[in-house]
């Protein structure tokens, strides 16, 4: 039963996070300390594009590192929302990235400016 509850606790501090922010990069470390390269990928990405984003580290508050998995059923970190809309993994950002798609869905979210 315990679980239970902390997992809610995790999936509403989740929901506050990715609600009351633009872009949200959940992620191992820091965007100033990523704690691995796909984390870095990632951050290096919303730089290049120059969008602010608040990056969480998912490695610094217990159970947030497997809550963040559970919530989106997505196996790995980092993950990046955009607009509370679960976007993927560095994979997948590194692809809408390479095609220019990311820049037209943060446009269209009305995030970049021409």
């Amino acid at each position: 039963m315990t679980q239970y509850f902390e997992k809610n606790e995790v999936f509403d501090r989740i929901r506050q996070d990715i609600g009351e922010n633009d872009i949200v990069l959940y992620m191992k470390g820091t965007a100033v300390f990523p704690q691995c390269g796909f984390s870095a990928a990632v951050v290096q990405i919303l730089q290049n594009i120059g969008v602010p984003f608040k990056d969480i580290d998912v490695l610094s508050e217990p159970g947030l590192g497997q809550g963040i998995k559970d919530f989106t059923n997505w196996p790995t970190t980092p993950q990046l929302y955009v607009k509370g809309e679960f976007i993927g993994g560095c994979d997948i950002v590194r692809e809408l990235y390479a095609s220019g798609d990311l820049e037209g869905l943060l446009y269209q979210k009305g995030l970049l400016k021409d």
